[in-house]
């Protein structure tokens, strides 16, 4: 499992929850972090290269838990390595169901609103539902800035939330794994009758489709292992992934990216 940075652990969370026998490696990209202000081409050379070397770890199953690479890379993924499972249509399939009044509402980096990723996802999933999209520039970087939330906070999510109530929105999609980390307030700004999808559990579902139908689940009973590899600050990733996961991190090993790359 790969993600920009810390945001991808609330999708580990589940997994682990729902997966408890399986292993897991996730590699947080954190010496490019953020992802969602990067261009497509930029952002399917990073997932090839952090794909490479999750493989090389012995991956089975390659799971991109992070939108903005998931919506510039996924075909490009599935069509070099096979067994790739990303957040978007889990997501969508899931937010579809879920409307009773066909308005769904979507926040996400400017990235991945841009791609259409979403839109498309939905449409295929349901052509009935209309999707209010709402790019968030600035929101996963003050979220992974630190705890506890202030005031700056609230008024940026509060003028994100704004165009989804105008739109009557009875769902809302978080297309970015950083942003479960408000949906207490977001809840609160949206009202109780709206649902908030995260991407989370239907991936998990999804890893555990996946792995069934192909034969790959682990046979093992009991607690698998997991560990963390990130390309920035080994003792940042741990202090603040420790609150994204709620379990405790242990060691985390530090990955060399090119130096060309890593200084993009």
């Amino acid at each position: 499992m790969f993600d920009s940075g810390v945001g991808g652990l609330t999708v580990l969370h589940e997994c682990l929850v729902s997966l408890p026998h399986e292993d897991f490696v996730y590699l947080g990209d954190t010496a490019r972090f953020p992802y969602g202000v990067r261009e497509a081409e930029e952002l399917r050379a990073f997932a090839f290269e952090l794909a490479e070397i999750l493989l090389a770890r012995g991956a089975k199953l390659l799971v991109v838990a992070c939108n903005a690479a998931t919506s510039a890379a996924l075909p490009a993924l599935r069509e070099r390595f096979g067994r790739v499972v990303g957040v978007v249509t889990p997501e969508s399939q899931l937010a579809a169901r879920a409307t009773r009044n066909g308005h769904v509402g979507l926040l996400a980096t400017p990235a991945t609103v841009a791609s259409g990723a979403y839109a498309s996802a939905i449409a295929q999933a349901d052509p009935f539902v209309e999707l209010t999209a709402v790019p968030c520039p600035d929101l996963t970087a003050i979220i992974e800035g630190g705890f506890p939330f202030d005031e700056r906070v609230v008024d940026t999510v509060r003028g994100y939330v704004a165009p989804l109530r105008a739109a009557r929105v009875d769902t809302v999609i978080l297309g970015c794994t950083h942003y479960p980390l408000v949906a207490p307030m977001l809840q609160r700004m949206l009202g109780r009758g709206v649902r908030i999808v995260t991407s989370g559990a239907p991936v998990a579902h999804q890893v555990e489709h996946v792995l069934g139908a192909r034969g790959l689940a682990s046979p093992h009973v009991g607690e698998g292992d997991y560990r963390f590899l990130t390309t920035g600050d080994v003792e940042a990733f741990r202090a603040l992934g420790s609150t994204f996961l709620q379990l405790p991190l242990g060691e985390v090993e530090h990955v060399t990216l090119h130096a060309a790359e890593a200084a993009a």
